[in-house]
């Protein structure tokens, strides 16, 4: 199985995104999502080419954790790198301008 390593861009969402689960709703509801986002980086892990490729970048692939929350990756043999998290609701632009900012600096 191969390593998952987050960027420090996708880090940061995730970190962010658990403090506001636990601050605008329990700590029930981000204990769920914790085991549904742990659940498909564990997926990802073993089948990363299971996924749907993003429309937004090539060789980018799209995870979905929950209908707001989508992880976006990159593979290789040995590694899974989630290069960010990315709340669906948002405009699409902001996911495209992102994903090049992120990829351009080769993480």
């Amino acid at each position: 199985m191969r390593t998952v390593i987050l960027s420090k861009r996708a880090a940061w969402k995730l970190e962010k995104l658990l403090s506001y689960l636990e601050t605008a709703w329990s700590e029930k509801v981000r204990l769920n999502f914790i085991d549904k986002f742990d659940k498909s980086v564990k997926f990802v892990a073993q089948y990363p080419e299971a996924t749907e490729k993003s429309a937004v970048k090539a060789g980018l692939h799209r995870c979905v954790v929950t209908k707001q929350t989508t992880f976006y990756y990159l593979f290789n043999e040995t590694k899974i790198q989630i290069v960010t998290i990315f709340d669906t609701r948002m405009d699409p632009a902001r996911l495209i301008e992102e994903t090049n900012i992120i990829l351009n600096r080769r993480i």
